[in-house]
């Protein structure tokens, strides 16, 4: 046979670009050809070997080639050597076995790389207000966000974890449901899930290079022209979308990132659209008075969508009225359509009964504390009667759904004695929404605060809000530029809680240690005791990363 590769000919049943890896193998054993015939006669075991081993290298070098590109050479080299990990019983594994367990490790590396690489673009607060280039990715790859349906979920709070409640009511119907959420607490691969579990290491891995070829296209394309490249959120909202596609969903739960008319996910015409409750928040980039920051989030309304509202100021509601109008859309307002009737708190959640445009439920158990739960469970469960065709649903799947749904970082307890609350709210009307529930739920004698905030959010107004629950606070401080400095955040909690009740300390891990140590201070032990962590979600992240590990 030739050495051309033109004239090779490629087993039965391989993909065709998998042509050179073979081409290149069959050259390699046709130059050593004459050295086998004299080492071993034909159908030997030693000949059937030799093939074996040639079969060995063609499946390294596509490993190489492709799962593993851009990974560690060394640590490749000694993956596809057999020379890592041990078998279950502790035995050396055989001579050319892969070891998972090293493959799973070099994936994670390739995502972080790939990851710290993404975060080199503009970040999510500082994009160009314009869909053009998320447009032109997602024509070139076949306009991925509109084979499958979607429930677009907006506003200023709760949006995260009405985005998953309404997945997981999704899910228990035997629906495969793609979910991308923003921003993320411990790893950027929670962002995008199916059927509620993160990407993998190796699967964010694929979803970055099915997208980067076309990202780099119009990357290439905008510089030309002087305009900015793809950003960060743009670039992780391209993957999500194609992805989706690609798996495929049956349907997707997308919150917005920031706003909504230049949000990189309204590219997405969804039928369903729910908005939370709108308040001041991102004023320097949305606008400073409601009426501003409500006309940029009700943008996410397309033409003939069903819009779950939540209870709104009457000037945010006038202008979302007003989009309803022009894109001939359908309004189910909370209070008039739909409501909760009733909520008992329980342990680890609350039982509610909850009128919908087309029922009354009755008895659902939702695994999440506070009454602000109980409003985003039941905007969740009106999104998704109308995806499911407008009609009332069988109670048992819509308990079995609440029961899995799960919301980190939003007052979730992750450690005891003393416990540790960690709660992503991070504006004025979040830390009201907490206060509420660590009343209601919690109702802890001992109470410290673990506090840090961006600059440009509401800071005074957020511990004004908390300072009569907390005992004393601890102040942290955070990386990245938009952080504020941990002088500014003292002189602003002395003046509210004053100098004696406020603490500073180095970073988060002796933050922990200082608010411990002050929990534990009082010696009679009737008293229960906590550390609330709160004021920013990045915060959050880097708490629950601490304590879990």
């Amino acid at each position: 046979m030739a050495n051309d590769e033109q004239d090779f000919q490629l087993p039965q049943g391989i993909d065709p670009e998998m042509a050179p890896f073979f081409a290149a193998a069959q050259e390699e054993d046709e130059a050593d050809d004459d050295d086998l015939r004299l080492d071993a006669a034909p159908g030997s075991e030693d000949d059937v070997a030799e093939e074996g081993d040639a079969d060995l290298d063609v499946l390294r070098a596509i490993v190489r080639d492709t799962l593993l590109a851009g990974a560690d050479p060394d640590l490749v080299d000694a993956v596809l050597a057999g020379e890592l990990g041990e078998d279950e019983d502790g035995d050396e594994e055989a001579e050319g076995e892969v070891d998972e367990v090293a493959l799973a490790a070099l994936a994670t590396g390739e995502a972080h790389a790939i990851y710290r690489s993404l975060l080199t673009r503009n970040p999510e607060h500082d994009f160009d207000p314009s869909m053009v280039r998320m447009q032109q990715v997602l024509d070139i790859l076949g306009d991925p966000q509109d084979s499958y349906p979607s429930i677009h979920v907006g506003g200023t709070n709760g949006k995260t974890s009405t985005t998953r409640m309404a997945a997981a009511l999704l899910h228990a119907f035997g629906l495969r449901v793609g979910t991308y959420t923003s921003p993320h607490l411990v790893d950027v691969r929670e962002r995008i899930a199916i059927n509620g579990e993160p990407l993998s290491p190796a699967e964010f891995v694929a979803a970055w290079k099915d997208v980067e070829p076309y990202i780099g296209m119009v990357d290439a394309a905008s510089a030309a022209q002087g305009q900015p490249q793809i950003s960060y959120f743009e670039a992780l909202t391209i993957m999500a979308l194609a992805w989706f596609g690609d798996a495929p969903v049956d349907a997707a739960v997308v919150e917005v990132g920031l706003g909504g008319r230049w949000d990189a996910t309204n590219v997405i015409d969804a039928g369903v659209v729910i908005i939370s409750p709108i308040s001041l928040d991102h004023q320097n980039w949305l606008g400073n008075t409601l009426t501003e920051i409500a006309f940029e989030k009700a943008q996410i309304i397309k033409d003939r969508s069903i819009v779950v509202v939540c209870h709104q100021e009457e000037v945010v509601l006038e202008v979302i009225e007003r989009r309803a109008l022009e894109t001939d859309s359908v309004l189910w307002l909370e209070g008039r359509d739909w409501e909760v009737l009733s909520r008992t708190p329980g342990v680890g959640g609350q039982i509610v009964d909850v009128r919908t445009p087309t029922g009354v439920y009755e008895q659902l158990f939702v695994p999440l504390h506070g009454l602000h739960q109980a409003h985003n469970a039941a905007a969740a469960l009106v999104a998704t009667e109308a995806m499911m065709g407008g009609k009332v649903l069988p109670a048992e799947v819509v308990e079995e759904g609440f029961l899995t749904a799960r919301s980190p970082g939003r007052l979730e307890v992750v450690r005891t004695s003393p416990t540790v609350v960690v709660d992503a709210a991070h504006n004025p009307a979040g830390v009201a929404s907490l206060r509420d529930a660590l009343d209601e739920s919690f109702r802890f004698n001992v109470t410290i605060g673990l506090f840090s905030a961006m600059a440009d959010k509401a800071i005074e107004e957020m511990l004004v809000e908390i300072e009569p629950d907390l005992s004393e606070i601890v102040l942290v401080p955070m990386g990245g530029d938009r952080a504020a400095d941990l002088e500014d955040l003292k002189v602003i909690a002395e003046d509210v809680f004053g100098a004696d009740r406020v603490h500073v300390a180095e970073n988060v891990a002796d933050g922990i240690d200082r608010a411990t140590a002050l929990a534990d201070t009082p010696q009679d032990p009737t008293l229960t005791r906590a550390i609330v962590a709160f004021g920013s979600i990045q915060l959050v992240g880097e708490v629950t990363a601490l304590l879990r590990r």
